[in-house]
């Protein structure tokens, strides 16, 4: 009697740890796609939540039948036990091929799924991934520095820092390459995260179905400034982006390279936007841009990776 009070004492806790675990699924963006490819990224993490929470309850399952069944009670020590221990075949076989069954129902639709990630029309499709683009994607050049971001538009020959604007239902090109130490690009609300790294570009396709105001970041670890790198996304009509191109090339002041060297310097600034690009003298993803800012920035790489917040903002809204 005293050891079901006891255990009925806890019992508010279950109802208590469901509160605070569903409190926090507001913050789980990677749930509430908002493109084509986090559309498809959402699929194949919730086919493997539910296909993972089948073999749990059946794992679960078969250990409860066992303790229960072969459960120790009063009669059951006169008997001898006297197990076989010799194999099973049948048994064998099974806990050989359910493993290999587990593995392939995984592996298959997560290879066709990345597979798909990299290329523009099937990434950015919800319905065929076979279908061509009706336009092509519209190239940014993502490229990271300690800690911030600058994206270029080689097309409409601007550039800002730490925010960005998009078309909604156009595909994106990210090029990302790294002025410095190695980040990783991540806007959760539109898809999955990839690398940027001195000396080499990797691509990154997304797409925004909706208009509004996402949050990006760098979700490797850089050092001091690590949780300041982050950025808003402005998803938009087709008309208002333009619009914000012309208005950006008109008022904007032109990106000298001096201001760029400048901006490399390891800390943190805020948000600015340039009528010209850095791609005009130098791109952080071919071999002769990787070392680019630490030859201009030698003595801050080796004794200034910390922050100077005098002045900074600490966050970028």
């Amino acid at each position: 009697m005293k050891n079901k009070r006891h255990r009925s004492k806890w019992l508010f806790l279950i109802p208590l740890s469901l509160v605070f675990f569903l409190s926090g699924c507001e913050q789980m963006v990677v749930f509430d796609p908002k493109g084509p490819v986090a559309q498809s990224q959402n699929d194949l993490i919730i086919y493997s939540l539910w296909f993972m929470l089948g073999i749990v309850v059946v794992v679960f399952g078969l250990f409860a039948y066992m303790l229960i069944k072969y459960r120790d009670r009063p009669g059951r020590g006169d008997k001898d036990y006297d197990p076989s221990i010799h194999g099973n075949t049948l048994i064998e076989i099974i806990w050989t091929v359910v493993p290999f069954v587990i593995v392939i129902a995984l592996s298959i639709p997560t290879v066709e799924t990345l597979y798909d990630l990299e290329d523009p029309a099937a990434a950015t499709s919800y319905e065929d991934p076979s279908e061509t683009l009706d336009e092509e994607p519209l190239v940014i050049h993502a490229t990271s520095a300690d800690w911030k971001w600058f994206f270029s538009y080689p097309e409409q020959g601007i550039e800002t820092v730490n925010y960005l604007h998009i078309p909604t239902d156009r595909p994106i090109e990210f090029r990302l390459s790294s002025a410095d130490s190695m980040a990783a690009l991540w806007i959760p609300a539109l898809g999955g995260q990839k690398y940027n790294m001195a000396g080499m570009m990797n691509k990154l396709y997304l797409e925004a179905s909706e208009e509004g105001v996402y949050d990006g970041r760098n979700s490797n670890f850089t050092g001091e400034g690590f949780t300041d790198q982050t950025f808003k996304v402005h998803a938009e009509s087709e008309e208002q982006f333009n619009a914000w191109v012309e208005e950006t090339k008109s008022e904007a002041p032109v990106l000298t390279q001096e201001k760029y060297d400048s901006l490399l310097e390891p800390g943190l600034t805020d948000k600015m936007e340039f009528s010209s690009t850095h791609l005009e003298w130098v791109n952080h993803a071919t071999n002769d841009g990787r070392d680019y800012a630490v030859e201009r920035h030698r003595e801050a790489y080796k004794e200034k990776l910390h922050l100077d917040r005098d002045g900074v903002p600490s966050s970028h809204e």
